[in-house]
């Protein structure tokens, strides 16, 4: 085994674990609160980690399969049906990570109507709609059987076979297709949403900062350390709602351009994808299933309390089942070491 091939197998398992554990977490915390159950986002952000889960289950190690054997890991049926898995939960998942954000654009940029404007029917018509969308495009690959084992990406996804070539015009006009219609769609949805965002955020940072600096001028006895608390704080207002934008939309487009530019560019007759290209492009496409629930769950105030409360009342009952079974054992102790009275 090369080097490049067993750092990309411990990069797909490592994707796996982590997008399995940090998602089912994610719907381990909708379980345990009513809160979060009740806010319209977790309509999207369920949708979202399920559609991880099943490619942590199902493709994740059906394309370390492939990388480590070199070879299709399975049959052709059971191939074709794991690639359209693969364009139906990838698909779902941009499209939800697309909802989110018009969402949070709602939120910000109407908040005195965002309880009329966006409701869980509204979600749901939301998702039922990017379920649509990516079961229209896996159902057309499945009937042209678009779907296959393909050695640049050592996994079974959109493939065209060399029989098939004739086909290559409709081939092509389906992958900018789907292409367009999950990671361009969602992108220019991410960019104008967060940005409108920004603006806003901004727009509201200016006036707290008016205010800040009238009050600081009003309360000329203010100590020193004191101002330049208010001062720091200011800033870092300042650059929060940038921060996160940025982390929205950074990861994104690093973790999902460079396989899709590979697939489109891979369209040419004429060029030629490397194998450990495709498959680093691959992993660099599933981690992102692994990075999700932090961006939008898990480093919240809210699922961090529900998670912390789920794992305090996890460990205190093993404590308690810990102490029962010391306290039985040492019974069962005293009882051997007594003396049998004889009658």
């Amino acid at each position: 085994m090369s080097i490049p091939d067993f750092l990309l197998e411990v990069s797909l398992v490592a994707s796996a674990v982590v997008s399995f554990v940090t998602n089912v977490s994610v719907l381990l915390c909708f379980t345990q609160s009513a809160e979060l159950r009740s806010h319209v986002p977790g309509v999207f952000v369920l949708n979202l980690s399920c559609s991880n889960i099943l490619l942590a289950l199902i493709n994740m190690p059906a394309t370390f399969l492939g990388v480590a054997t070199r070879a299709q890991p399975f049959g052709d049926l059971l191939c074709r049906a794991v690639s359209f898995s693969e364009t139906f939960f990838s698909s779902n998942a941009m499209l939800s990570m697309a909802a989110l954000s018009v969402d949070r654009w709602v939120a910000v940029v109407f908040p005195l109507r965002y309880s009329s404007k966006m409701r869980h029917r509204d979600a749901a018509r939301i998702v039922a709609g990017s379920w649509l969308q990516s079961l229209t495009f896996s159902l057309v690959q499945l009937m042209m059987d678009w779907g296959g084992y393909s050695h640049t990406y050592a996994s079974c996804t959109v493939h065209l076979d060399a029989v098939r070539a004739s086909q290559l015009s409709a081939y092509a006009t389906f992958t900018v297709l789907l292409h367009c219609s999950s990671f361009g769609l969602s992108l220019l949805v991410l960019c104008v949403a967060y940005l409108k965002v920004l603006r806003v955020a901004r727009s509201h940072c200016k006036r707290i900062d008016v205010i800040t600096v009238q009050a600081l001028l009003l309360l000329v006895d203010m100590h020193p350390r004191v101002k330049e608390r208010c001062l720091s704080q200011q800033r870092k207002r300042r650059q929060r709602a940038a921060k996160k934008i940025c982390i929205f939309i950074g990861s994104f487009i690093l973790c999902f351009s460079p396989y899709v530019i590979t697939r489109l560019v891979e369209l040419s007759p004429s060029v030629h994808v490397p194998r450990h290209w495709g498959i680093a492009t691959k992993c660099l496409f599933f981690t992102k299933a692994s990075s999700d629930p932090f961006v939008y769950c898990l480093l919240r105030h809210q699922y961090r309390k529900v998670l912390v409360g789920v794992i305090s009342r996890v460990v205190r009952k093993d404590r308690y089942f810990l102490s029962m079974n010391s306290t039985s054992s040492m019974w069962d102790t005293t009882y051997e070491n007594c003396p049998v009275r004889i009658t």
